[in-house]
């Protein structure tokens, strides 16, 4: 059976794929792969389109993360079962994992296309879940990386995240993107890193890179530019929503909950009201950086 190796954030996980498969592509992951397998594995994924549970699970409910819809369920025992689809369409992915989401298994349904969709979000999930008490979240966001710092633009889709992020490249000199909407953010010897991902929405940015965290900016549509710095509880109250979380699930969300409270303590959080003009993403990098001396 081929595997896969992977690692994301420093966390080493795997993908077992059944003998001769061809159809399931993963070009987003390629940048990650590496050759080894690691001794303490985050998680193993199993594709296997022959599995079907011997019970359903109790139904927990329904969530989306705009890219794709997602139906879960949950045995006695702890192991969940997620249904995966595409946004308004019929499922094409069964994943089953234990209740720590170290091991996992999905059977796949549907065209290759379909079937590589169902993997791809599967991963992002068992990810998430995975290493939500390992000091590491998943979170929805742009983010810049400039002169090994990393400010990552926070929102809820359409808000435009992506707009700053486009305006920090065209204006903001020595910008790059290193990832357009799920960057993976890791608390280390005390310090708030934010690493490239697989997954980055519609923009194919898969950098194997890391930066330090310079600051989070909530991204708000207004009529006129500026920009303040906000306390604690209401940088808590902003970044919560933008992790990748399920509230139902103790050990996970007490994980996150307790990162997103460290993150609070290492880096700064903005709101930055604005209009998508050179203006705004002058204002917001002077402030930024003038507020944190970089």
């Amino acid at each position: 059976m081929p595997i896969r190796n992977y690692i994301v954030a420093r966390h080493a996980f795997s993908v077992s794929l059944p003998e001769g498969e061809k159809g399931i592509a993963l070009p987003s992951f390629e940048p990650f792969a590496v050759t080894e397998v690691a001794d303490n594995l985050l998680f193993a994924l199993n594709v296997d389109d022959a599995f079907y549970p011997t019970e359903k699970g109790d139904t927990i409910g329904e969530f989306d993360c705009g890219a794709a819809d997602f139906g879960v369920y949950r045995l006695a025992d702890g192991t969940y079962q997620i249904l995966i689809s595409p946004p308004g369409g019929k499922y094409c992915g069964l994943l089953q994992a234990n209740s720590d989401f170290s091991q996992a298994t999905i059977a796949t349904r549907g065209d290759d296309s379909l079937r590589t969709f169902a993997v791809n979000n599967a991963l992002m999930l068992v990810y998430a879940f995975a290493a939500a008490t390992h000091d590491t979240l998943l979170v929805h966001a742009s983010v810049i990386k400039k002169q090994c710092f990393g400010y990552l633009f926070l929102g809820k889709s359409g808000t435009g995240k992506s707009t700053h992020s486009n305006l920090w490249l065209k204006y903001i000199e020595g910008s790059e993107l290193l990832n357009d909407d799920n960057p993976v953010i890791r608390i280390e010897d005390n310090v708030a890193k934010v690493y490239g991902s697989p997954w980055s929405g519609k923009t194919p940015c898969y950098k194997n890179d890391s930066a330090q965290i310079a600051a989070f900016v909530r991204i708000k549509q207004e009529p006129t530019n500026h920009i303040q710095r906000e306390g604690a509880l209401r940088s808590f109250a902003i970044l919560l929503p933008s992790m990748s979380a399920m509230k139902w699930d103790k050990r996970v969300y007490g994980g996150i909950c307790d990162s997103v409270s460290r993150l609070i303590e290492l880096t700064p959080l903005y709101t930055l009201g604005c209009r998508p003009d050179q203006e705004a993403a002058n204002i917001c990098h002077q402030e930024v950086a003038r507020k944190e001396g970089i």
